[in-house]
């Protein structure tokens, strides 16, 4: 019998590559969606898809961009491409920066930044990866 195997939790897909220099140096990160070169270039492909903002939270404009890298950061984590216990922090430094950046207020800021402070860990374990299903 022929089936699909697939994963859930993702709401949006990227329509352009985006890229973005952070605050990682010497680290290097290939896959097929994401790309981050030692001078800290991150670049993300058209197609990558993530789940946006997460936790009790809306998904606005300025949170968007800041969602992405913090989501393909954690990928990376995840995958065993970064180190968690070095860049998790740098993650959400990225993040609260780029939702700033993007006009959402320093209330709002703060409390995501420390949200995902005290709950994102498993996000970034490879054991917090989304499951694999198949179906038929």
């Amino acid at each position: 019998m022929d089936y699909i195997t697939y994963s859930e939790g993702y709401k949006y897909q990227l329509e352009k590559d985006y890229t973005v220099k952070l605050d990682i140096l010497n680290e290097s990160v290939d896959t097929d969606y994401i790309d981050l070169n030692t001078d800290g270039m991150l670049t993300i492909y058209k197609g990558y898809s993530w789940d946006g903002p997460s936790g009790p939270t809306m998904d606005t404009k300025d949170f968007m961009r800041g969602a992405l890298v913090h989501d393909a950061l954690y990928q990376c984590m995840r995958m065993g491409k970064l180190d968690a216990k070095i860049y998790r922090k740098v993650a959400d430094d990225t993040m609260r920066k780029l939702c700033r950046e993007d006009g959402m207020g320093w209330f709002r800021a703060y409390y995501t930044y420390h949200a995902v402070r005290l709950f994102g860990s498993k996000s970034a374990d490879p054991a917090g990866s989304y499951p694999i299903k198949t179906a038929p």
